[in-house]
């Protein structure tokens, strides 16, 4: 998945960057909350972890007008404010989760993983196509009902082939769910991937759409 870090503290901004990426996330970093209203009009994410003292404008002042726009990303505070009033404001404004610093880097992950869990219960989990079906809350795919492996990267691009399954998606946007800022994309990485897919659902399972991008096969 694709995750929004926004905080000012160099060193555990850091730590959390280079945790989130083992674990085989994207992740984009900025320090200040006018950079986080930035990146959030230009990107979409599947969770913001969100410090509230921030330079620029506030994390809470970020939240707030998320929200107000109407857009449902689950948002994890991560703060040192630890008074039960404050995490009830937190909450308050809208965040879906509150954690207080310091913290272990696994609690992060699960937090993380509970926060999208539920976002994606509010809508479908299943994205099917062609009898190919993937569950977004427990990243199971099948096909034709019979379970098939996929790498944490693969995922992430039948994903988003399955988001636009009756459109193209470009290359640009396949890595832009696999990469974050920063992070260094390998010439032929996405064609690796499509051919791994191919092996797993079919030759012809995925489209080539020379010039354009990829797109799933019609689905007769």
């Amino acid at each position: 998945m694709r995750i929004l870090l926004v905080e000012d503290d160099t060193s555990l901004g850091e730590t959390i960057l280079a945790w989130l990426r083992l674990d085989g996330h994207a992740v984009d970093w900025v320090r200040r909350g006018d950079s986080a209203q930035t990146a959030l009009l230009a990107h979409h994410y599947d969770c913001v972890l969100l410090d509230r003292g921030l330079p620029g404008l506030s994390g809470d002042a970020v939240l707030g007008a998320l929200r107000a726009a109407g857009n449902t990303v689950p948002v994890i505070l991560i703060t040192a404010f630890n008074a039960l009033a404050d995490r009830v404001e937190g909450l308050d404004l809208g965040a879906d989760d509150y954690l207080v610093k310091p913290f272990e880097l696994e609690e992060l992950s699960a937090r993380i993983r509970a926060a999208v869990r539920r976002g994606a219960s509010q809508a479908s989990n299943a994205l099917t196509h062609a009898g190919i079906a993937l569950d977004a809350e427990s990243r199971q795919a099948s096909l034709h009902g019979r379970q098939v492996a996929l790498t944490s990267r693969e995922y992430h691009v039948l994903h988003a082939l399955l988001l636009r399954r009756n459109g193209i998606v470009t290359r640009a946007q396949i890595e832009e769910s696999l990469y974050g800022w920063g992070e260094e994309v390998e010439s032929n990485a996405i064609e690796v991937y499509i051919h791994n897919l191919r092996k797993k659902f079919g030759s012809d399972s995925i489209v080539t759409v020379r010039g354009l991008g990829y797109r799933l096969r019609d689905d007769a």
